[in-house]
């Protein structure tokens, strides 16, 4: 543990004028967020503060310390400080500031070793950041021009004055009327003494104001004096629209915007001169540590624990990067996901919600045992040790290996099935489907109860004929191995063939006389529906009375009857080919029929399914004659034969045949198309019971199951307006009884009422937002928020207050929440059989008055 997690680090620098230096170890290292917008900065604000300079002795010593890394551990693990105590408040907040952090960083800028180096580098760093602020200092100077309060960029300033100098009265003749400026000269006689005075004084001014002017004009043959008539007033009417000088001539505009214009052009130049130093001496500290000598220790991001909520509350899960797959999971709660790096930036970064990581985990990439390229896994182990085998032990391997996943799934079937259905207590506020074992009682056709003697030397026989067909197969192919499996069954008394559609009419016979034709044997007599009693033989596989009262199994036993004729006639191969193609009719026509409101045929048959929505020939065809193959059709002669002939066909089937891993996929679907079907109808079944918060936790599995099947199809899953109408139902009857319990002011009600609304109704609103929200959605959630909204405008007390004021931003903007819902309880999954039987009853109910139960 101390070697996987844990390193070392120095601390040098000065205190109180001495120098100090202590060798520290470090588990989760923390650092601080606020302030800083990446990790490396983080980790520099960490590693440096204050001012180290180690001067002369005869220099005062300014205080300060740095720390460096001396060992770094294979997982470096940085704690983010996201919590801080508000002093005003009295209570701890969260940082939500963003703060990001690359997939891979490097080391070596904060080892002991690199000391030197990165003292260099950042003497220059701090050396051009100094720069940087002379040049944002002459750049201000640039883009706030001016010595009153009011500063403007002075490229605009000076576009301003040319605007204005070419701007032209509304009315030229009034203005030369009333404002012309006279340029003739005026001789004594026309003017007063103090005329005279008054126009000497203002040449005098405006002589000496010219030469000082750049706007005066010496090229002229002789100079004008230029007067004006003195101001008056002028009336509303005779004002311009916009502002422009009342005479300008030619040459003076001409001369104005000669200047302006150049002198704009020049300082848009110096503005953009500064502006790409100012661009290049960032770039130059942004790349002062790409040196390929400080790129030898690299650690890649490995795990990211993430919290969302306030300081006191919130939810937790993790991102972890997966090598071998290279890709990251999503580990929330007992659910893992694939996810993406753009969905854990989102998540972690922080700055746009409540959410953001406050740990991360490096590992080092150079580290041969934590690379996956380094060191080959497991399975590539193994799968390399496969391609080195023949052909035939390949197909021997993968063939096994099918039937080992299968053998385990009607494992895990058959101990579901074991499993009752419980319901919870009157006082519990959620269904407990807890699992209970049930003694085995012994029946007359639901017991294995052949002796061990038997067992024995059925499972002889059994080895011995695998052994001889494979023996066969080898030399001569299929005809060979199948009259070998013919010759190698045991020649022994069987019980009489029943003609199964003489059975349904006659009354069974007695027990006693099959019993004495097969004294080694149990004959039990059993009643199939749809098919009639049939009299069945316990041999060593047993017998599954649940599999025999499927509807799959009563089609597979009535298609052996329909051939027997075909089979008596010319053998067990021609007497499945026949069986084989009644079934796969029956069903074909079964897939073709209307679906009505109370029955849905893909519940009675896989094949249903895979017809409706086009599954590949070859998997409609091995899933069939696996069917055939099923150990369970040992109730006479003929069905033994059949199974026989099929179970060698399935064996014949090689890889390159079938693609197994569309095969799997296939049945996978029709599994969750089962899985969502009994999710809706126990969703169905508890809201008729008033179990609203039950319900609902199964009707929005049932919603985000099948609408990832119908993203396949329109007939992968179920009908999406059942779901979504009783989901909608559940969600105002919470909501109603979350307001409630939030007006009784009682403090466990209230906190119940928050307890669904954070936990139910806030997740479903954000998962219905995210899909293709229907109009009813839609009103049902603004129903909700007015609700909720409405307790904004009454006196309520001040807890209430507090607590509406935390969870009400959530409800109304649930885009920022994390979907966190509890996956409901496992129930029993049902037989097809009592499936099809339970759809009806519930999807009458549903539509009636009454409500009915279904055991």
């Amino acid at each position: 543990m101390v070697q996987l997690f844990y390193g070392t680090f120095l601390t040098e620098g000065v205190r109180e004028g001495k120098p100090f230096c202590n060798n520290e170890t470090f588990g989760q290292y923390p650092l601080q967020v606020n302030g800083y917008h990446n990790l490396d900065e983080c980790l520099e604000g960490a590693m440096v503060e204050g001012e180290v300079e180690l001067l002369p002795s005869d220099h005062s010593v300014k205080y300060g310390q740095e720390r460096w890394f001396t060992k770094l551990p294979p997982v470096l693990t940085f704690e983010l400080s996201r919590f801080e105590f508000n002093q005003s408040l009295g209570q701890p907040e969260k940082i939500h500031n963003k703060l990001e952090f690359p997939q891979i960083i490097y080391m070596d800028r904060y080892m002991y070793r690199s000391k030197e180096l990165i003292r260099n580098k950042r003497e220059c760093i701090r050396k051009l950041k100094e720069e940087i602020k002379v040049l944002q200092q002459k750049l201000e100077r640039y883009v706030k021009y001016g010595s009153g309060p009011a500063r403007f960029p002075l490229p605009d300033m000076l576009k301003y004055v040319i605007e204005f100098a070419s701007t032209k009265p509304a009315s030229e003749s009034c203005a030369s009327q009333s404002d012309t400026r006279v340029a003739l000269p005026l001789s004594p006689a026309h003017c007063t003494v103090s005329d005279l005075t008054a126009k000497e004084s203002t040449s005098s001014e405006s002589s000496s104001q010219e030469a000082d002017s750049p706007f005066s004009s010496e090229d002229g043959p002789h100079k004008s004096k230029i007067m004006s008539k003195p101001h008056t007033p002028r009336s509303s009417t005779e004002m311009p629209e916009h502002p422009a000088p009342r005479t300008v001539t030619d040459e003076e505009i001409n001369f104005v915007k000669t200047c302006l214009q150049r002198w704009r052009s020049e300082i848009e130049q110096d503005i953009q001169d500064l502006k790409n130093c100012i661009a290049s001496t960032t770039q130059t500290i942004e790349q002062m540590y790409c040196d390929p000598l400080l790129r030898q220790v690299p650690y890649r991001l490995h795990a990211v624990l993430v919290h969302e909520g306030q300081a006191n509350a919130g939810h937790y899960w993790a991102y972890i990067y997966n090598q071998p797959r290279q890709i990251w999971l999503k580990y929330n709660d007992i659910s893992v996901t694939e996810s993406s790096w753009e969905e854990l930036e989102r998540d972690s970064y922080g700055g746009l919600r409540n959410v953001s990581a406050y740990c991360l985990m490096y590992i080092n990439d150079k580290l041969p045992h934590f690379n996956a390229e380094a060191a080959p896994s497991e399975s590539d182990q193994m799968l390399g040790e496969v391609e080195a085998l023949s052909v035939e032990l390949k197909h021997y391997i993968q063939e096994d290996n099918w039937r080992f996943e299968q053998e385990v799934e009607e494992w895990e079937e058959e101990q579901s099935c074991k499993i009752p259905q419980m319901e919870s207590s009157a006082s519990s506020t959620s269904q407990d489907f807890s699992a209970s074992p049930e003694p085995s009682v012994a029946s007359s056709h639901g017991v294995r109860c052949l002796s061990s003697e038997h067992a024995v030397i059925v499972k002889e026989q059994t080895a011995q004929a695998i052994a001889n067909t494979a023996h066969a197969y080898e030399k001569s192919g299929v005809e060979a191995a199948l009259s070998e499996l013919e010759e190698a069954e045991p020649k022994k008394p069987m019980p009489q063939e029943t003609n199964l559609a003489e059975q349904s009419e006659q009354p069974p016979k007695a027990p006693d006389a099959e019993s004495a034709a097969q004294p080694n044997s149990e004959v039990s007599e059993v009643e199939i529906p749809s098919v009639g009693r049939i009299l069945v033989r316990s041999d060593a596989d047993g017998y599954d009375e649940e599999v025999m009262l499927s509807p799959a199994m009563q089609g597979v036993i009535l298609a052996i009857a329909k051939a027997r004729q075909t089979f008596d006639r010319d053998g067990s191969e021609a007497g499945l080919i026949k069986a084989f193609h009644e079934e796969y009719s029956r069903l074909y026509q079964l897939a073709k029929e209307t679906p009505t409101s109370h029955s849905d045929p893909r519940l009675q048959h896989v094949l249903v399914y895979f017809f409706q929505n086009e599954a590949p020939k070859r998997v409609v065809e091995r899933t069939l004659l696996e069917q055939f193959a099923d150990k369970n059709l040992s109730y006479d002669e003929r069905s033994i034969s059949i199974m026989k002939v099929a179970q060698a066909k399935l064996k014949e089937i090689g890889p390159d045949d079938m693609n197994m891993e569309e095969y799997k996929k296939w049945h996978e679907d029709y599994s969750l198309f089962r899985k969502v079907s009994v999710y809706l109808l126990t969703g169905l079944e508890l809201y008729q019971k008033g179990k609203y918060q039950e319900a609902l936790s199964y009707l929005v599995y049932a919603y985000q199951s099948n609408a990832a099947l119908l993203t396949k199809g329109p007939r992968r899953g179920v009908k999406e307006s059942v779901i979504a109408l009783y989901r909608r139902k559940c969600l105002l009857e919470l909501n109603a009884k979350a307001a409630s319990l939030f007006e009784t002011n009682d403090d466990h009600s209230v906190t119940e009422g928050i307890n669904v609304m954070n936990e139910l109704i806030i997740p479903c609103i954000h998962l219905i937002i995210n899909n293709d929200i229907s109009k009813d959605d839609l009103d049902a959630i603004e129903v909700m928020r007015n609700h909720w909204c409405s307790y904004l405008g009454q006196d309520i007390a001040e807890n209430l207050q507090l607590c509406l004021g935390e969870f009400l931003p959530r409800l109304l903007d649930p885009s920022a929440e994390i979907i966190v819902l509890k996956e409901p309880p496992t129930i029993r999954p049902n037989s097809p059989y009592d499936l099809c039987s339970r759809f009806a009853a519930v999807m009458e109910s549903i539509q009636g008055v009454s409500t009915v139960t279904v055991n």
